[in-house]
Protein backbone atom coordinates (compact mmCIF):
# COMPACT_ATOMS: atom_id res chain seq x y z
CA UNK A 1 0.00 0.00 0.00
CA UNK A 2 1.03 3.34 -0.08
CA UNK A 3 2.31 5.03 2.62
CA UNK A 4 0.70 8.85 3.86
CA UNK A 5 2.97 11.47 4.39
CA UNK A 6 0.71 12.41 7.26
CA UNK A 7 2.57 9.81 9.73
CA UNK A 8 6.08 11.71 8.99
CA UNK A 9 4.16 14.99 9.29
CA UNK A 10 2.99 14.51 11.88
CA UNK A 11 6.05 13.03 13.69
CA UNK A 12 8.16 15.87 12.28
CA UNK A 13 6.21 18.38 13.96
CA UNK A 14 5.95 17.44 17.28
CA UNK A 15 9.94 17.22 16.97
CA UNK A 16 10.36 20.40 15.65
CA UNK A 17 12.22 23.34 17.39
CA UNK A 18 15.35 24.30 19.70
CA UNK A 19 17.39 21.66 20.96
CA UNK A 20 20.37 22.70 23.11
CA UNK A 21 21.69 18.94 22.81
CA UNK A 22 23.26 17.50 19.82
CA UNK A 23 21.68 14.33 18.36
CA UNK A 24 18.91 12.47 17.27
CA UNK A 25 15.29 13.15 17.77
CA UNK A 26 13.31 10.33 16.66
CA UNK A 27 9.43 8.93 16.38
CA UNK A 28 8.65 5.59 15.50
CA UNK A 29 6.09 5.84 12.56
CA UNK A 30 5.58 2.05 11.42
CA UNK A 31 7.76 -0.55 9.93
CA UNK A 32 7.90 -2.29 6.69
CA UNK A 33 8.22 -5.86 7.21
CA UNK A 34 11.40 -6.22 9.48
CA UNK A 35 12.53 -2.68 8.57
CA UNK A 36 11.18 0.22 11.83
CA UNK A 37 11.03 3.32 10.06
CA UNK A 38 11.15 6.25 12.69
CA UNK A 39 10.45 10.41 11.65
CA UNK A 40 13.64 12.27 12.97
CA UNK A 41 15.24 15.64 13.37
CA UNK A 42 19.01 15.79 14.05
CA UNK A 43 19.91 19.04 15.91
CA UNK A 44 21.17 21.46 15.86
CA UNK A 45 20.26 21.24 12.27
CA UNK A 46 16.44 20.84 12.95
CA UNK A 47 16.41 18.88 9.66
CA UNK A 48 13.84 16.13 8.93
CA UNK A 49 14.51 12.82 7.94
CA UNK A 50 13.53 9.36 8.00
CA UNK A 51 15.22 6.91 9.26
CA UNK A 52 15.54 3.08 8.58
CA UNK A 53 16.87 0.27 10.98
CA UNK A 54 17.85 -2.72 10.44
CA UNK A 55 18.41 -5.52 13.20
CA UNK A 56 20.53 -8.25 11.37
CA UNK A 57 21.24 -6.16 7.97
CA UNK A 58 24.85 -4.62 7.32
CA UNK A 59 26.17 -2.27 4.67
CA UNK A 60 30.01 -2.58 3.75
CA UNK A 61 31.94 -0.13 5.48
CA UNK A 62 33.01 0.99 1.66
CA UNK A 63 29.70 0.94 0.18
CA UNK A 64 29.82 4.52 -1.02
CA UNK A 65 25.90 5.95 -0.21
CA UNK A 66 24.03 7.95 -2.50
CA UNK A 67 24.04 11.89 -1.99
CA UNK A 68 21.65 14.21 -4.01
CA UNK A 69 20.79 18.18 -4.47
CA UNK A 70 17.93 18.35 -1.93
CA UNK A 71 19.13 15.14 0.56
CA UNK A 72 21.42 13.22 2.26
CA UNK A 73 22.17 9.69 3.13
CA UNK A 74 24.18 8.69 6.11
CA UNK A 75 25.08 6.10 8.27
CA UNK A 76 23.75 7.16 12.19
CA UNK A 77 22.99 5.43 15.27
CA UNK A 78 20.67 7.87 17.10
CA UNK A 79 20.37 5.28 20.35
CA UNK A 80 23.46 3.58 20.59
CA UNK A 81 21.36 -0.13 19.93
CA UNK A 82 23.49 -2.14 17.88
CA UNK A 83 21.40 -2.08 14.87
CA UNK A 84 22.23 -0.58 11.45
CA UNK A 85 20.33 2.84 11.39
CA UNK A 86 20.33 4.56 7.68
CA UNK A 87 18.71 8.17 7.72
CA UNK A 88 17.42 10.04 4.77
CA UNK A 89 17.30 13.30 5.77
CA UNK A 90 16.23 16.71 3.81
CA UNK A 91 19.40 19.45 3.06
CA UNK A 92 18.45 22.83 3.72
CA UNK A 93 18.51 23.48 -0.30
CA UNK A 94 15.42 20.75 -0.40
CA UNK A 95 11.82 21.41 -0.76
CA UNK A 96 9.67 19.68 1.63
CA UNK A 97 6.84 18.84 -0.58
CA UNK A 98 10.22 16.98 -2.76
CA UNK A 99 11.11 15.44 0.05
CA UNK A 100 8.22 14.15 1.54
CA UNK A 101 6.98 12.63 -1.66
CA UNK A 102 10.42 11.14 -2.04
CA UNK A 103 10.24 9.58 1.70
CA UNK A 104 6.33 8.24 0.88
CA UNK A 105 7.88 6.24 -2.22
CA UNK A 106 10.79 4.88 -0.24
CA UNK A 107 8.46 3.72 1.98
CA UNK A 108 5.85 2.37 -0.12
CA UNK A 109 8.73 0.48 -2.13
CA UNK A 110 9.54 -1.30 1.07
CA UNK A 111 5.86 -2.11 1.42
CA UNK A 112 5.90 -4.00 -1.63
CA UNK A 113 8.16 -6.23 -0.61
CA UNK A 114 7.55 -6.16 2.83
CA UNK A 115 8.03 -10.06 3.22
CA UNK A 116 11.92 -10.03 2.19
CA UNK A 117 14.48 -10.50 4.54
CA UNK A 118 16.32 -7.76 6.39
CA UNK A 119 19.31 -7.92 3.79
CA UNK A 120 17.12 -7.74 0.48
CA UNK A 121 14.46 -4.49 2.42
CA UNK A 122 18.21 -2.51 2.90
CA UNK A 123 19.33 -3.18 -0.73
CA UNK A 124 15.55 -1.63 -1.67
CA UNK A 125 15.76 1.40 0.64
CA UNK A 126 19.02 2.15 -0.83
CA UNK A 127 18.45 1.42 -4.81
CA UNK A 128 15.33 3.61 -4.59
CA UNK A 129 17.08 6.49 -2.87
CA UNK A 130 19.56 6.04 -6.03
CA UNK A 131 16.74 6.15 -8.33
CA UNK A 132 15.89 9.86 -6.66
CA UNK A 133 19.13 10.53 -6.41
CA UNK A 134 19.44 10.37 -10.49
CA UNK A 135 15.85 12.08 -10.95
CA UNK A 136 17.07 14.63 -8.48
CA UNK A 137 20.62 15.00 -10.79
CA UNK A 138 18.77 15.83 -14.03
CA UNK A 139 16.40 18.94 -12.45
CA UNK A 140 13.65 17.42 -10.12
CA UNK A 141 11.09 17.99 -13.28
CA UNK A 142 7.89 16.72 -14.96
CA UNK A 143 9.03 15.30 -18.49
CA UNK A 144 9.33 18.02 -21.40
CA UNK A 145 7.86 16.79 -24.32
CA UNK A 146 10.80 15.10 -26.03
CA UNK A 147 11.52 13.10 -22.45
CA UNK A 148 8.06 11.75 -22.89
CA UNK A 149 8.03 10.82 -26.25
CA UNK A 150 11.63 9.11 -25.74
CA UNK A 151 10.33 7.23 -22.54
CA UNK A 152 7.30 6.15 -25.00
CA UNK A 153 9.91 4.12 -26.86
CA UNK A 154 12.54 2.77 -24.61
CA UNK A 155 9.39 1.16 -22.54
CA UNK A 156 8.04 0.13 -26.32
CA UNK A 157 12.04 -1.36 -26.79
CA UNK A 158 11.81 -3.04 -23.04
CA UNK A 159 8.39 -4.78 -23.95
CA UNK A 160 10.02 -6.02 -27.50
CA UNK A 161 13.14 -7.25 -25.27
CA UNK A 162 11.23 -9.13 -23.33
CA UNK A 163 8.37 -10.69 -25.86
CA UNK A 164 12.02 -11.50 -27.53
CA UNK A 165 12.32 -13.93 -24.32
CA UNK A 166 14.70 -12.31 -21.93
CA UNK A 167 13.37 -12.24 -18.52
CA UNK A 168 11.78 -9.21 -17.11
CA UNK A 169 13.90 -8.31 -14.18
CA UNK A 170 16.87 -9.23 -16.47
CA UNK A 171 15.35 -6.57 -19.05
CA UNK A 172 14.59 -4.02 -16.88
CA UNK A 173 18.64 -4.09 -14.93
CA UNK A 174 19.71 -3.86 -18.78
CA UNK A 175 17.59 -0.59 -18.96
CA UNK A 176 20.59 1.98 -18.13
CA UNK A 177 18.95 4.79 -20.36
CA UNK A 178 17.47 6.10 -17.55
CA UNK A 179 20.13 6.22 -15.04
CA UNK A 180 22.68 7.89 -17.54
CA UNK A 181 23.81 5.20 -19.18
CA UNK A 182 25.90 5.02 -22.26
CA UNK A 183 23.27 3.35 -23.70
CA UNK A 184 19.64 2.64 -23.15
CA UNK A 185 20.52 -0.68 -22.94
CA UNK A 186 23.46 -3.20 -22.04
CA UNK A 187 22.49 -6.63 -22.87
CA UNK A 188 25.10 -9.48 -23.45
CA UNK A 189 28.52 -8.40 -25.02
CA UNK A 190 26.84 -5.38 -26.13
CA UNK A 191 24.37 -2.42 -25.94
CA UNK A 192 21.21 -1.16 -27.78
CA UNK A 193 20.73 2.66 -28.09
CA UNK A 194 16.76 3.69 -28.49
CA UNK A 195 15.72 6.36 -30.53
CA UNK A 196 11.75 7.98 -30.88
CA UNK A 197 10.10 10.00 -33.40
CA UNK A 198 7.09 11.27 -34.35
CA UNK A 199 7.96 12.57 -37.55
CA UNK A 200 6.22 11.22 -40.77
CA UNK A 201 9.24 12.14 -43.32
CA UNK A 202 12.66 10.67 -41.95
CA UNK A 203 14.12 9.62 -38.89
CA UNK A 204 15.84 12.29 -37.24
CA UNK A 205 17.85 10.85 -34.23
CA UNK A 206 20.28 12.96 -31.80
CA UNK A 207 23.46 11.51 -30.85
CA UNK A 208 25.00 12.94 -27.71
CA UNK A 209 28.47 12.01 -27.57
CA UNK A 210 30.77 10.52 -29.75
CA UNK A 211 30.93 7.55 -27.38
CA UNK A 212 27.43 6.77 -27.80
CA UNK A 213 27.42 5.10 -31.28
CA UNK A 214 31.22 3.67 -30.58
CA UNK A 215 31.77 -0.32 -30.57
CA UNK A 216 34.90 -0.24 -30.15
CA UNK A 217 34.69 -1.57 -26.47
CA UNK A 218 31.44 -3.68 -26.45
CA UNK A 219 30.19 -5.08 -29.44
CA UNK A 220 28.01 -5.49 -31.28
CA UNK A 221 25.92 -2.15 -31.04
CA UNK A 222 22.37 -1.74 -32.32
CA UNK A 223 19.89 1.38 -33.07
CA UNK A 224 16.67 0.57 -32.23
CA UNK A 225 14.14 3.19 -33.93
CA UNK A 226 10.59 3.37 -32.52
CA UNK A 227 8.06 5.79 -34.62
CA UNK A 228 4.90 6.64 -32.94
CA UNK A 229 2.12 8.57 -34.50
CA UNK A 230 0.08 10.95 -32.13
CA UNK A 231 -3.66 10.01 -32.19
CA UNK A 232 -6.98 10.41 -30.04
CA UNK A 233 -7.14 6.69 -29.91
CA UNK A 234 -3.76 6.03 -28.88
CA UNK A 235 -2.15 5.94 -25.48
CA UNK A 236 -0.80 7.89 -23.24
CA UNK A 237 2.62 7.40 -21.37
CA UNK A 238 0.92 6.47 -18.09
CA UNK A 239 -0.49 3.25 -19.87
CA UNK A 240 2.20 2.35 -21.50
CA UNK A 241 4.04 2.53 -17.81
CA UNK A 242 1.02 0.35 -16.60
CA UNK A 243 1.60 -2.16 -19.52
CA UNK A 244 4.73 -2.51 -18.42
CA UNK A 245 3.90 -3.11 -14.61
CA UNK A 246 1.67 -5.38 -16.02
CA UNK A 247 4.65 -7.12 -17.69
CA UNK A 248 6.90 -7.33 -14.41
CA UNK A 249 4.22 -8.40 -11.92
CA UNK A 250 4.61 -11.16 -10.32
CA UNK A 251 8.56 -10.92 -10.44
CA UNK A 252 9.73 -9.14 -7.43
CA UNK A 253 12.94 -8.61 -8.85
CA UNK A 254 11.46 -6.80 -12.12
CA UNK A 255 9.01 -4.68 -10.09
CA UNK A 256 11.86 -3.68 -8.34
CA UNK A 257 14.04 -2.47 -10.95
CA UNK A 258 11.32 -1.45 -13.13
CA UNK A 259 9.90 1.04 -10.32
CA UNK A 260 13.60 2.15 -10.06
CA UNK A 261 14.15 3.05 -13.22
CA UNK A 262 10.94 4.96 -14.05
CA UNK A 263 12.23 7.23 -10.58
CA UNK A 264 15.30 7.71 -12.34
CA UNK A 265 13.92 8.42 -15.55
CA UNK A 266 11.30 11.04 -13.78
CA UNK A 267 8.10 9.83 -14.22
CA UNK A 268 5.89 9.96 -11.21
CA UNK A 269 2.21 8.68 -10.89
CA UNK A 270 1.48 12.27 -9.42
CA UNK A 271 2.19 13.62 -12.82
CA UNK A 272 0.03 11.70 -14.92
CA UNK A 273 -2.10 14.07 -15.76
CA UNK A 274 0.49 16.08 -17.57
CA UNK A 275 0.97 13.69 -19.75
CA UNK A 276 -2.32 14.04 -22.58
CA UNK A 277 -0.74 13.53 -25.39
CA UNK A 278 -1.61 9.96 -27.11
CA UNK A 279 0.53 7.94 -29.54
CA UNK A 280 0.15 4.32 -31.27
CA UNK A 281 3.64 2.61 -32.45
CA UNK A 282 3.53 3.30 -35.92
CA UNK A 283 6.93 0.61 -36.57
CA UNK A 284 10.49 -0.24 -35.13
CA UNK A 285 13.41 -1.03 -37.19
CA UNK A 286 16.61 -2.56 -35.36
CA UNK A 287 19.75 -1.84 -37.26
CA UNK A 288 23.57 -2.93 -36.40
CA UNK A 289 25.75 -0.20 -36.06
CA UNK A 290 28.63 -1.19 -38.51
CA UNK A 291 31.36 0.06 -40.53
CA UNK A 292 28.91 1.89 -43.33
CA UNK A 293 26.83 3.57 -40.43
CA UNK A 294 26.18 7.07 -40.03
CA UNK A 295 28.56 8.47 -36.61
CA UNK A 296 30.97 10.29 -35.16
CA UNK A 297 33.58 8.65 -32.96
CA UNK A 298 36.58 9.89 -31.29
CA UNK A 299 38.55 7.57 -33.72
CA UNK A 300 36.73 9.15 -37.21
CA UNK A 301 36.77 12.51 -36.19
CA UNK A 302 39.88 15.05 -36.66
CA UNK A 303 42.75 15.24 -34.05
CA UNK A 304 41.56 17.43 -31.22
CA UNK A 305 38.03 17.36 -31.03
CA UNK A 306 37.21 15.25 -27.93
CA UNK A 307 32.99 15.99 -27.60
CA UNK A 308 30.44 16.50 -30.18
CA UNK A 309 26.70 16.10 -30.40
CA UNK A 310 24.94 15.32 -33.74
CA UNK A 311 21.90 14.31 -35.86
CA UNK A 312 21.59 11.54 -38.00
CA UNK A 313 18.32 10.25 -40.49
CA UNK A 314 18.16 6.74 -39.72
CA UNK A 315 15.94 6.15 -42.52
CA UNK A 316 19.01 6.63 -44.54
CA UNK A 317 21.16 4.52 -42.34
CA UNK A 318 22.37 0.89 -44.51
CA UNK A 319 21.57 -2.22 -42.92
CA UNK A 320 18.39 -4.62 -42.68
CA UNK A 321 15.93 -4.65 -40.34
CA UNK A 322 16.99 -7.56 -37.76
CA UNK A 323 14.22 -7.08 -35.22
CA UNK A 324 14.40 -7.46 -32.06
CA UNK A 325 15.03 -11.09 -31.56
CA UNK A 326 17.56 -11.36 -33.98
CA UNK A 327 19.78 -8.28 -32.20
CA UNK A 328 19.56 -10.15 -28.71
CA UNK A 329 20.99 -13.34 -30.05
CA UNK A 330 24.02 -12.32 -31.46
CA UNK A 331 24.27 -10.04 -28.78
CA UNK A 332 24.87 -13.35 -26.91
CA UNK A 333 21.18 -12.49 -24.86
CA UNK A 334 19.23 -15.57 -26.08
Amino acid sequence: MARPTDECAVAWQSLSGASDEPGWRTIPVTSAGRCQLSAGRRFPGNQEALLASFSAATLPVAERLPDGQGFSVERVDPHGDGKTWIALARAPSGGSELFATMVADVASALDAEAAADEARLLRIFIGRVRAWQEFMRKGAQALGPEEEIGLVGELIALASIIDAGLPAAIACEAWLGPVDGLRDFEIGTGGIEVKCTLSTVGFPARIGTLDQLDDSARQPLFVAGVRLRQVDSGQALPDFVETMRDVARGDVEAERVLGERLVAAGYFDAHASRYARRFVHASSRVVEVGPTFPRLTLAFVPAGITKASYEIDLDRAPGPNVGMDQALKRLGAL
